[in-house]
């Protein structure tokens, strides 16, 4: 089983998800506003979430942190999924009552911290929806670069949907912010 550090920033504890974030996860899952750039939709019962958690808890092949204020309750969470040698791929989610405060912003970039700096990465990677304008804000603020744009993409609650794929190499993020000792 994987083993992931806690990983701190100024006012944020990530931790790894546990199975029993299920519950603290549901307010996420199950927020139909909040799922609306997810492929698949709100989760209509406590068990969708715990199934899903389970997998990004247990699989090692999703290195998942919870994004928490004091290590305690999950508010949302960061995952690194590696893809090949020195890349991976980034995906995070909040809940709504922790929107617009900075939280996305602070825990995504002390991930991408963590994976240039400790796992010997050279280029993360995300998706978005076109239409994802706080998530696609975002990613340009933290130096993702806009790299191609793939037409009906993805199968989705909302019907056959284009994807954004972002890029950032390690080179760009060091030009842009020191990494973490």
């Amino acid at each position: 089983m994987k083993d992931l550090p806690v990983l701190e920033t100024e006012r944020l504890v990530l931790r790894p998800l546990r199975e029993d974030d299920a519950v603290a996860m549901h307010h996420f899952f199950s927020d139909e506003d909040a799922m609306t750039w997810w492929s698949s939709g709100p989760h209509a019962t406590l068990e969708e979430t715990e199934n899903y958690v389970r997998i990004n808890a247990g699989d090692d092949n999703y290195l998942t942190w919870a994004i928490t204020e004091d290590g305690g309750e999950a508010l949302g969470w960061v995952v690194l999924i590696p893809r090949r040698e020195g890349v991976a791929e980034i995906g995070y989610n909040l809940r709504r009552s922790h929107w617009r405060k900075g939280y996305a912003g602070e825990a995504v970039s002390r991930v991408i911290d963590y994976g240039f700096s400790e796992m010997g990465l050279r280029r993360i990677t995300a998706d978005t929806d076109p239409d994802n304008d706080g998530s696609n804000a975002l990613l340009e603020k933290l130096g993702f670069r806009r790299e191609g744009y793939l037409r009906e993409e993805w199968e989705t609650h909302l019907g056959v949907r284009d994807s954004i794929v972002w890029g950032l190499l390690k080179r760009d993020w060091e030009a842009r912010h020191p990494l973490s000792p």
